[in-house]
């Protein structure tokens, strides 16, 4: 169904979305854990937040560009991992490796995705490719996730970002209800071989009416591995010659400990709001995590990011870059490659006119005077 009027903003995709999609899909990428108190905050948090802008500045060219783990890229906002994308549109993930590739920003694939690492670093090809990550779960048959990280090793990816936030699944309403499970033509395409399919065969099945849960939340229970450790941590860096960020940090102390283990880079992220509700709000977290780092590792944040604006914000108080989930399935439903390529467009236009507007020409000019956070004093 076409839109009625232009997409001005990225509620737009949103709104169609939710016309479009069926209810399985539909509230499994848009519900949070709970009440959804700490998925509003997510968006929400970024209302709260002054930006102060700079005037008098030369401002008639504006450069977006950045870098991550050493990597160039044309912007700080990039693309986090979000599973399952066929349910969305058919090309799912290579669609969205496509879009990230057209306009040279970072993607993170899921590995609950449903088109396989392989690939998915296939449909995009090596030629001027930009940073590709690998998210990971650690398995309690740790041979399956020590095959993952060498599949992707082998296939370009650049990164691993470790979710150190899911020894279980948080409990999402709208799932139990539903009693989500995976569409039966669609598989977790990266655990395709008979053994593992047998295993993951819980998210793919339909739930009997007795069944006061949801697959997913039944798959995580059984193979995702709830001893989860920072011995975990030191095992992933020892198995994979890829750097190793962790994704799912949101305290100072914690953050400490992840720079002592010898990670690369760290998220900011609390599963888009689907773990613990009343959790803060990633971007309240954020300057927390960046003042106990003290740049000895890059700093990142996903959650919440709707407008230019928030990522000027994410930035000022401290991340190298952001990364959108909810969003891009919006696009992607919409119009699969060329969806998420429009919507990029539209929030990196207006990160860019916030950053002209707050008298900023580089990524490297926004500072942390450039917001104020609720209770600051003004200066």
């Amino acid at each position: 169904m076409a839109p009625k009027q232009p997409f001005v903003s990225l509620d737009d995709f949103e709104h169609y979305a939710a016309q479009n999609l069926d209810r399985n899909a539909l509230d499994y990428y848009r519900s949070g854990a709970q009440d959804m108190l700490t998925l509003r905050e997510n968006q929400r948090a970024f209302d709260r937040i002054v930006v102060r802008p700079r005037i008098l500045r030369d401002v008639s060219c504006v450069d977006t560009s950045t870098a991550v783990l050493g990597a160039a890229i044309s912007s700080p906002i990039c693309i986090a991992p979000t599973a399952m994308q066929r349910m969305a549109h058919p090309d799912g993930e290579c669609a969205t490796a496509r879009a990230a590739a057209r306009k040279q920003t970072c993607m993170v694939l899921s590995s609950w995705s449903t088109t396989s690492v392989e690939d998915v670093a296939d449909c995009v090809g090596n030629a001027a490719a930009p940073p590709r990550w690998l998210q990971l779960y650690i398995y309690k048959d740790r041979e399956a996730t020590r095959k993952l990280i060498e599949r992707a090793q082998n296939s370009g990816y650049s990164a691993i970002a470790l979710t150190v936030d899911t020894p279980f699944l948080g409990r999402r309403l709208a799932d139990m209800r539903n009693r989500f499970r995976l569409p039966p033509h669609l598989t977790m395409a990266n655990f395709a071989d008979k053994k593992t399919m047998a295993q993951v065969s819980s998210a793919v099945q339909p739930l009997s009416a007795a069944e006061n849960s949801s697959g997913l939340a039944a798959y995580v229970a059984s193979q995702i591995d709830p001893t989860l450790s920072w011995e975990h941590v030191a095992w992933v860096k020892r198995v994979s010659r890829l750097p190793v960020l962790l994704k799912g940090v949101l305290t100072a102390e914690d953050a400490e400990l992840a720079v002592q283990a010898g990670v690369d880079g760290i998220i900011v992220s609390n599963h888009g709001g689907r773990q613990i509700d009343t959790a803060p709000a990633t971007i309240d977290a954020l300057e927390e995590v960046c003042r106990a780092v003290r740049g000895r590792v890059q700093v990142f944040l996903d959650g919440g990011i709707r407008r230019g604006t928030d990522v000027l914000k994410a930035l000022a108080l401290g991340a190298t870059a952001v990364f959108l989930g909810r969003p891009v399935l919006w696009a992607l439903n919409y119009n699969g490659e060329d969806g998420v390529v429009e919507m990029l467009d539209m929030i990196n236009e207006e990160f860019r006119l916030a950053m002209a507007l707050a008298g900023c020409a580089s990524v490297a000019d926004i500072k942390r005077e450039h917001v104020r956070m609720p209770g600051q004093p003004r200066l």
